[in-house]
């Protein structure tokens, strides 16, 4: 084990208490210090294996490692020591994000990306370990996928983010984004027989400018026979109805055509409509689910967030079973959190038109369903759900019925510059809403209409803030179902 790798594990050591301050009660965080995107997310030897981008000296972005943590439910974590660090003639810069996959003897490879630095500028190659689950040894042959298998019309400064998988016929494929001359990102496509030798296969989806410019995090897996890419564009434009600005998260339903190299893209969608989601990875559960993580942050407002006294930065998504509706990708909580309500409160068809306080209904660490829909035909204008609420500050939800618009503010909280306050999704023309709040110490996750849309945002208000609170512009009759969480 070289020093860089040894540090970091000396330093987690002797910071072995640090994790238990001021943590979400049910989102993941790291161990100390910073992290961003989630890596390897893989089942392994019995557990859930989540690897994750990670500065363990600090609050911001620097070298990058990768932390390491195992689960049982996907809820409850037990940190190991730091998988990878950067140290290396081909990774001297950072180990980059990347993803996992088990080998015919058992072993757990994992595939990342190497980078360098000089004169200012990046050099960005795919290289891979292999290990036991608690400790990794680096290829003495990296970069496996090094400049000679770089195409001509790319710049090495962005090829990054492996998502490697195995074929029927035992073979491997793997996926990597790359940034076009123009700035616009592409995925390109590798092969090989044995995850260690790979060829170039040539562009499998490639970015005309519509979707934003960059392309990140690339993730590919099957469901009810389609075939799915998830990936996170940077620098998007505005697309009323379906993307914000920004750094955003994507999905492309179509057909994997391996003899072509082609991804034949149906349609492309939003992961979430929320601010604070990206670099989302997916897993295959044992019984056949496949499940969905986030980072629970984005590029553009994680600089923006106020880190107080925390020796933590960065939380991971709750994990969100995947499935099909006409069509659409559907996304739900992970049926593991039910096992962790206690004390229902239920408050059924209840008319509400102007402020409603019930004074039963309080929570910060909440799972709570509200149903929503007009007394009478058009006697509904708007509707409002206020939580985390105190005398100064709360969070809200307000649906538009005339657009079928739900938007969620975060501008009166104690973010002290929450520049971006806003976010909104257009949710299905229905005489009913139906929304489930998953609630935690720093952050809200909402499910609409069974998971039609999710919006996941983060906050800063003080966690002794409990109160829930609504409001009806017009008449509108309410059904309201609440868990506190307990774990």
């Amino acid at each position: 084990m070289k020093t860089s790798l040894k540090n970091a594990r000396k330093y987690e050591a002797e910071n072995n208490n640090a994790y238990q301050k001021d943590r979400p009660a049910f989102h993941f965080t790291p161990y100390i210090g910073w992290m961003n995107d989630p890596n390897g997310f893989s089942y392994y030897k019995g557990q859930y294996h989540l690897f994750y981008q990670y500065y363990p000296y600090g609050l911001g972005w620097n070298s990058m490692h990768w932390g390491h943590a195992v689960s049982k439910d996907l809820l409850h974590w037990q940190y190991l020591p730091a998988a990878l660090a950067p140290e290396n003639k081909y990774d001297s810069f950072g180990v980059f994000s990347g993803s996992s996959i088990e080998l015919s003897d058992g072993q757990q490879l994992l595939m990342y990306t190497g980078v360098t630095k000089k004169n200012n500028k990046d050099t960005q190659l795919q290289c891979i370990a292999i290990g036991d689950g608690l400790n990794y040894k680096k290829y003495k042959g990296n970069p496996v996928i090094g400049k000679n298998l770089f195409p001509q019309g790319f710049d090495s400064q962005h090829f990054r983010d492996p998502k490697i998988w195995q074929a029927k016929d035992g073979s491997f494929y793997c996926i990597a984004v790359a940034c076009k001359k123009d700035g616009n990102g592409a995925i390109l496509l590798y092969h090989s027989p044995d995850a260690v030798s790979w060829n170039y296969e040539g562009i499998l989806l490639e970015n005309d400018g519509s979707l934003g410019k960059m392309w990140e995090c690339p993730d590919y897996f099957e469901l009810d026979g389609k075939d799915f890419i998830l990936l996170s564009p940077q620098n998007m434009l505005p697309q009323e109805n379906k993307y914000m600005s920004g750094s955003r998260t994507a999905y492309f339903c179509g057909k994997l055509d391996l003899l072509q190299k082609k991804f034949i893209a149906e349609y492309n969608e939003a992961v979430d409509s929320g601010i604070d989601f990206y670099a989302s990875q997916t897993v295959k559960a044992p019984d056949g689910r496949i499940i969905l993580l986030g980072w629970m942050q984005n590029w553009d407002t994680c600089n923006l967030t106020d880190r107080g006294a925390r020796n933590w930065f960065g939380q991971m998504s709750t994990p969100r079973e995947l499935s099909l509706k006409n069509g659409k990708l559907v996304q739900t909580p992970i049926k593991e959190i039910e096992a962790y309500r206690i004390s229902k409160t239920s408050i059924n068809d209840v008319n509400i038109d102007g402020d409603y306080f019930p004074e039963n209904l309080q929570g910060r660490i909440i799972d709570m369903e509200v149903t929503i829909r007009p007394k009478e035909e058009k006697s509904l204008h708007s509707f409002t759900i206020n939580l985390a609420q105190s005398e100064k500050y709360k969070i809200s939800l307000e649906y538009k019925a005339n657009n079928q618009t739900l938007t969620f503010d975060r501008s009166k909280t104690e973010m002290r510059n929450a520049v971006c306050s806003q976010s909104a999704c257009k949710v299905s023309d229905s005489q009913e809403l139906k929304l489930r709040i998953l609630l935690d110490t720093y952050s809200a996750e909402v499910f609409v209409n069974d998971g039609q849309q999710v919006m996941t945002n983060t906050f800063y208000i003080e966690p002794s803030a409990k109160k829930i609170s609504f409001n009806s512009v017009g008449s509108a009759v309410v059904n309201i179902t609440k868990y506190d969480l307990h774990f």
